[in-house]
């Protein structure tokens, strides 16, 4: 096994599938846990870190240009944390992580993983986020989708230098949709299990 990082749509359950994959390979899942350290590692504000890190629009790229240096550099404040928090998480050991770009600071940082991105169509995503969001008015459904994939594309484009999303940048893309949870967990314990197993391929 190694360090497994995970992205994910929206809606698409790349939380809920990377907890039971930690939980199946008997390793530590970090997610929000990543902010916690953040906020005690760099005495920001929680609420400013929970605020601003995730509100990184597809416009975000523009608005830098405009945007007072005073917020960009603390949302690239932010980020540098993250990244210390993330290089030492994942040198305690196998674990699990969550989004903030860690397989492109692992990758940076010489160390091994699997990079697992979850994705699934609009209507499983639409059934999931109106129970994440406690609403079934379908404009309310399309709004919180198109807002937190474009903050996460925009976020994964600034610190990776690539594109979200797009398959030659993790060992697994899955479908949860089609696959189902169950089906994607396996798959991705059964790649992690054998990551370091010997290779028939010459």
């Amino acid at each position: 096994m190694s360090v497994i990082t995970i992205s994910r749509e929206y809606g698409a359950g790349g939380h809920s599938i990377g907890k039971r994959v930690a939980k199946e390979l008997g390793i530590e899942f970090y997610d929000r846990d990543i902010i916690r350290n953040a906020v005690k590692d760099s005495g920001l504000e929680a609420d400013i870190i929970e605020r601003e890190e995730e509100e990184i629009s597809l416009a975000g790229s523009v608005l830098r240009m405009i945007t007072p240096a005073s917020y960009v550099d603390r949302r690239d404040t932010i980020h540098d944390t993250e990244r210390r928090i993330i290089l030492t998480l994942a040198q305690k050991g196998d674990c699990v992580i969550l989004g903030r770009c860690a397989d492109a600071i692992l990758e940076e940082a010489g160390i091994e993983c699997l990079n697992v991105f979850i994705f699934a169509d609009i209507i499983h995503r639409a059934v999931r986020v109106s129970s994440l969001i406690d609403s079934k008015n379908p404009n309310d459904i399309q709004r919180a989708i198109k807002k937190t994939d474009a903050a996460r594309h925009a976020y994964y484009q600034n610190y990776a230098g690539k594109r979200w999303g797009e398959s030659r940048n993790y060992g697994l893309s899955l479908d949860s949709g089609l696959l189902g949870y169950d089906t994607c967990v396996k798959l991705i314990c059964e790649a992690a299990r054998g990551l370091h197993s010997p290779s028939e391929a010459q």
